[in-house]
């Protein structure tokens, strides 16, 4: 191990039994490491302690529909895809109660204020994550109003990426421009060669933090044929993908086919169930609900998230704007393609294609957004 710490940008090698000293030196750190763990039949984002916590030689296997886990021939530690949960779910929770207040006497008093953010460290964020975080920092911090508590939990955050070997079966992120290799946003970038000359990590650092972290765990300078086989392996990866969107002028597509047949289509088979919002990294829609006790003297206001698929999402004074299971769909399509590079600068979309295997009724984005150029096309 070097007595210097590692440059930006260089590339070092760390052992498979460097994985535990790894967490172990970001726990020290004050960090709860959040990693992939396998729960439910699903590798899921949980807290980790050890490297005996991670899906060591678990594989997946996806499709529209589709996922299952599968055993691999070697011991890969992050040889699946991408799971169900993003790690918007921890920048961006799910619930976060706002404001807590009790009655007293003719008024309410605030209880207390909200808890400080935790500060994480993420283990395993693929390439088009690292894109789903950067899209949220545009919504949350990029503009007049910045979310505070985002901001707290995402300055507040260490990131280690992971360089895809392997690609999913219904990734298309080379479409998107957002991988499969990690280029920027990360402390630490891993890729894992489960080879026959040894388990190793092939580690590129992105920050001076994640030099401090790195300084403090064995490791060596990577040779050039190591970098090399990484390199190979990530190019790999984006070879074994399937899937494909055509992104140009598809803005201006999606808005001159607002009432093509295709939305009819879709919506027969759309349940509107919200999963695909739900799974996506990038979806940030919110409601908020205040709650009080029988008595009326406790009263908490909490933000949930919300979907554009559910009925009252678009309530407006007595009634929803979006009725019809097609308008929402078409809704979501056209924000994520079209709407949101007008509000943010970029798609909406990295082409993780968790929408695609979540979707119970085996709706493609790909098939859809292929299905509208082709119309216009032909016209």
């Amino acid at each position: 191990m070097s007595a210097t710490l590692p440059a930006t940008g260089s590339q070092s090698v760390i052992e498979f039994s460097a994985l535990t000293a790894l967490i172990s030196a970001l726990r020290r750190r004050g960090y709860e490491v959040i990693g992939p763990v396998v729960r439910d039949g699903a590798v899921t984002l949980e807290a980790v302690e050890k490297v005996e916590d991670l899906p060591v030689g678990w594989g997946d296997e996806q499709e529209s529909g589709h996922y299952r886990l599968k055993r691999r021939e070697d011991n890969a530690v992050f040889g699946y895809t991408v799971g169900p949960q993003g790690w918007k779910r921890f920048l961006h929770p799910p619930e976060v109660p706002l404001l807590e207040a009790q009655r007293d006497n003719s008024s309410f008093r605030i209880l207390k204020k909200p808890p400080a953010p935790v500060r994480y460290a993420f283990l395993g964020v693929r390439a088009c994550e690292l894109a789903a975080i950067r899209i949220l920092d545009r919504v949350f911090l990029g503009d007049r109003y910045v979310e505070p508590g985002y901001k707290g939990r995402r300055e507040a955050a260490f990131l280690i990426a992971v360089n895809c070997t392997k690609a999913g079966g219904t990734c298309f992120c080379t479409s998107m421009g957002t991988g499969p290799r990690a280029a920027s946003g990360f402390d630490l970038a891993l890729t894992e060669l489960p080879g026959r000359e040894g388990h190793r990590f092939v580690v590129e650092v992105g920050s001076e933090a994640g030099a401090a972290v790195l300084g403090e765990i064995e490791h060596r300078k990577a040779r050039e044929e190591e970098v090399r086989e990484a390199q190979a392996a990530v190019d790999n990866a984006a070879g074994q993908m399937r899937r494909a969107v055509d992104t140009e002028g598809i803005r201006d597509v999606l808005f001159d086919n607002f009432e093509h047949p295709r939305w009819d289509r879709v919506a027969a088979r759309c349940l509107s169930c919200a999963n695909c919002t739900m799974v996506c990294p990038t979806c940030f829609c919110t409601t908020v609900e205040d709650v009080t006790d029988i008595a009326g003297d406790r009263a908490e206001r909490w933000r949930k998230w919300d979907s554009c698929f559910t009925d009252g999402f678009s309530y407006i004074h007595g009634g929803s704007v979006r009725l019809s299971v097609k308008s929402r769909y078409r809704q979501w399509l056209t924000h994520k393609f079209a709407a949101w590079v007008d509000q943010f600068g970029t798609f909406g979309c990295v082409g993780c294609g968790r929408c695609i295997t979540w979707c119970p009724g085996r709706i493609d984005i790909t098939e859809e957004l292929r299905a509208m150029r082709g119309v216009e096309a032909s016209a």
